[in-house]
């Protein structure tokens, strides 16, 4: 969540709610865990989701779009692309807007894009907004290959291949 504390409550009375209308739903033990989510602006999911919630307040979709990305770029990330979709600003024809800033390689399999969907329930219709965020490239699969590989060359007395 952005902001656990309001889902916790005070002293956790919220959670506890939460937590025992959960176990008369399901036979088996409730376990939550809540997660902070460290910077909310650079989250695909919270990113649609909150120009969603910006469309059915009727905020105009580009000031809304633009917003996200600025503040997306300025916490951090290295390229975002947000597309809305429908009868923007209610118009009769639906059509699909998309804004890009910085690069979004969506074809680099190591590229670490986090992507999401939003749908926004207005008076004309739902627009659909997409989310795409470049955080970055992610350059070993496992952290501890490389610790591993240094260690074998070690022993060994061979450099490793680079």
């Amino acid at each position: 969540a952005a902001r656990p504390g309001v889902i916790i409550g005070k002293k956790g009375a919220d959670i506890e709610k939460l937590r025992s209308k959960l176990a008369t739903m399901t036979p088996s033990e409730v376990k939550l865990n809540i997660v902070e989510i460290r910077k909310p602006e650079i989250d695909a999911k919270l990113v649609a989701q909150g120009i969603a919630d910006q469309l059915v307040r009727r905020v105009a979709f580009r000031r809304a779009m633009k917003r996200a990305m600025q503040s997306a770029m300025r916490l951090g990330a290295e390229g975002i692309k947000i597309t809305c979709g429908g009868r923007l600003g209610g118009a009769e024809i639906a059509r699909v807007e998309s804004y890009r800033e910085g690069r979004v390689p969506a074809h680099t399999l190591r590229a670490n894009i986090d992507y999401a969907e939003a749908e926004a329930l207005t008076a004309y219709g739902i627009i659909g907004i997409k989310c795409w965020i470049f955080k970055g490239e992610i350059l070993a699969h496992d952290p501890t290959a490389q610790d591993r590989l240094m260690m074998e060359a070690q022993t060994s007395g061979v450099r490793p291949a680079r």
